[in-house]
């Protein structure tokens, strides 16, 4: 039987390592084509895959079975269950790999794209520019069809013009920067905040006008610390929740 075969990961060693390979394998599980194969390679075969230990792949996989992700059977093997939940929380240790896997395994619509002033709220980010492109997009469940999540992304233009529309049908902005465009991301600052409903987040997300959401805003910067792209993105406060673990070094 074929196997499921997932991205690879350049492993950060401040991070723990389970961790960090959960959520690279967490986000190939959300990304993956319906075609793919359901059954996942042995816990040796992901192991070398990633250059950890078995044991480091073994509390990998732990963290995607509580999740729900993948089914573990004797003799038979680790299967991706094809109706695990999408919503579910996501631990972020400070992985880009975290932001991906939080971001993937939804279907999503291209609302619109285009050149578009930066907003005032924005500016300090694109120093000496007016305008940035700006992508807006919304999130689907995708076994019910409900919306999750509309998000807006503001992205320099250059880096904008090597981006095809089609990547971000199927990938978060961060995934398409990295992996596609090529570029460095060194990290990414997170801020989440309550808020009510506007109307167009109402309509959108198809909640009451006024209804609690989670505000996020997300900075990717590059090796020099310069920003690549800001995603402000509000998630439906009934589907979404964040949690962030600070572990000892």
């Amino acid at each position: 039987m074929t196997s499921f075969a997932p991205d690879s990961i350049v492993l950060n060693r401040k991070l723990p390592l389970w961790y960090q390979v959960s959520q690279s394998l967490r986000a190939s599980i959300l990304g993956r084509s319906p075609r793919d194969p359901l059954r996942l390679p042995t816990e040796e075969q992901l192991a070398g895959h990633y250059g950890v230990s078995v044991l480091t792949m073994r509390q990998a996989l732990k963290e995607l079975e509580d999740e729900g992700l993948i089914t573990r059977h004797r003799r038979r093997g680790t299967f991706i269950e094809p109706d695990a939940l999408r919503g579910a929380p996501v631990r972020l240790l400070g992985s880009v790999d975290a932001i991906v896997a939080q971001q993937s395994g939804m279907t999503t619509e291209l609302l619109e794209h285009g050149t578009a002033p930066v907003p005032a709220e924005l500016a300090e980010y694109f120093p000496g520019l007016t305008e940035a492109t700006a992508y807006h997009r919304l999130r689907s469940d995708e076994k019910t069809g409900e919306p999750t999540n509309h998000a807006r992304n503001y992205v320099r233009p250059e880096l904008a013009a090597r981006i095809d529309l089609e990547d971000l049908r199927r990938w978060p902005m961060t995934k398409v920067l990295r992996d596609v465009v090529g570029v460095d991301i060194s990290r990414i600052t997170d801020t989440v905040e309550a808020r009510l409903a506007d109307p167009e987040t109402a309509r959108l997300l198809r909640v009451p006008l006024l209804s609690p959401i989670l505000h996020y805003t997300g900075i990717a910067y590059d090796t020099d610390g310069s920003p690549l792209d800001v995603a402000v993105i509000n998630y439906r406060g009934d589907r979404f929740s964040f949690t962030v673990t600070l572990e000892a070094t």
